[in-house]
């Protein structure tokens, strides 16, 4: 870190003037701006023209003493953040408290040593710089997230309406155009195209959600709600794409247990597990869904697969930010990490916790759970 004495201004208090003209020799040749003062009352009238970046501040004077004008410079929030040096002949511990107490950064004893005050000067200034050099690093970088959240926002919602127009053309062009009617390799090509069109659509969902989730726009409504309800909800919607991959989804719960969450935050989670189950799993295969009450005080929802599970160094990198960690799915399908990343987020958010428990070759189990409704 460079120091340059140059930009910075150093306020001199003393009532002696011999004292004034010394210092002021001292740090001019270190090339220091200097500004001066003579007493206590022309400090402060000093310190909020002149602005400076330190003070060396004499305690014993006439008017006001060192140790109230930096009890009046500190309760002022636009100067309180200026470090002061007492410059005295006080040595004693009671006084050196007092200092510390009112505000102090440092004490030079007088007579000083001409080295020992450049060391001291130079310390402060130096954690001066390195708190400007922290301070714009902070702007820059909340005006880099504040763009890049912006950016993912208008990019998922701009994206989102249109591609959701496509996808259901794509689906009625599905439903309306058997293989017999176009032919086998342009009802394929079809097929392509509304599996990557349903992915897009939803990493544009989930991106949305994410960014409102990060930038404090997406509130969370709490009800109770009868979680089995939402998850046979979830998995009616995923039944046709398994049976089109030959997938059983199988589930044993009970009728009803109640929670206390958002249910558009929950149904998310779900839509997730089942996705990701689906997109993992092979053929001739059973995803098994799993709902019940763990101590009396929440509910627990897993989605268990029998796919290609995760590998040692995958599962280390899973669900932190600083990795994003995404693989593909069987069939080639893209994740974008982001999906499970979302769902830990929307479930601590819920007062819960999310977790897996995978090993590769042999599928995967992710967990997650939500407080159950006060009786």
């Amino acid at each position: 870190m460079e120091i340059k004495p140059s930009d910075n201004k150093i306020l001199i208090v003393d009532d002696v003037i011999s004292n004034v003209l010394l210092l002021k020799v001292l740090l001019k040749n270190e090339k220091y701006n200097i500004v001066t003062a003579n007493n206590g009352t022309e400090a402060l009238s000093q310190v909020l023209e002149e602005k400076p970046d330190l003070i060396l501040l004499d305690v014993m004077m006439p008017d006001l003493d060192g140790f109230e004008v930096c009890e009046r410079l500190k309760k002022d929030k636009e100067t309180a953040g200026i470090p002061i040096i007492f410059l005295t002949a006080l040595n004693n511990t009671s006084d050196i408290v007092k200092g510390f107490q009112v505000g102090a950064n440092d004490f030079i004893s007088k007579p000083f040593n001409k080295e020992e005050l450049l060391i001291r000067v130079k310390h402060q200034i130096s954690l001066i710089t390195a708190r400007r050099i922290i301070s714009r690093q902070n702007k820059e970088l909340q005006r880099t997230i504040s763009a890049r959240d912006k950016l993912y926002s208008v990019i998922a919602h701009d994206l989102r309406s249109p591609i959701g127009s496509v996808k259901m053309v794509l689906n009625m062009l599905l439903i309306n155009l058997p293989t017999e009617v176009i032919g086998e390799e342009l009802y394929d090509l079809l097929n392509t195209a509304n599996k990557t069109t349903e992915e897009v659509f939803s990493l544009l969902d989930n991106l949305l959600k994410w960014t409102k989730s990060q930038t404090g726009r997406l509130n969370v409504v709490y009800q109770d709600i009868n979680i089995v309800d939402t998850v046979e909800g979830v998995v009616q919607v995923y039944n046709a794409a398994a049976e089109l991959k030959k997938i059983k989804i199988v589930h044993d719960i009970p009728e009803q247990i109640m929670v206390h969450c958002d249910t558009d935050m929950v149904k998310t989670v779900i839509r997730n597990f089942m996705s990701n189950a689906l997109k993992f799993s092979p053929k001739e295969t059973t995803i098994t869904v799993d709902v019940k009450t763990i101590d009396d005080s929440f509910a627990q929802v897993s989605v268990q697969d029998q796919g290609c599970g995760i590998d040692d160094e995958g599962q280390k990198k899973l669900l932190h930010e600083d990795t994003h960690y995404s693989t593909f799915g069987l069939n080639n399908e893209e994740g974008s990490g982001l999906g499970l990343l979302l769902c830990k987020d929307f479930v601590n958010k819920n007062g819960g916790e999310l977790w897996f428990e995978t090993k590769k070759g042999e599928g995967s189990t992710f967990f997650f759970t939500v407080p159950l409704t006060k009786s």
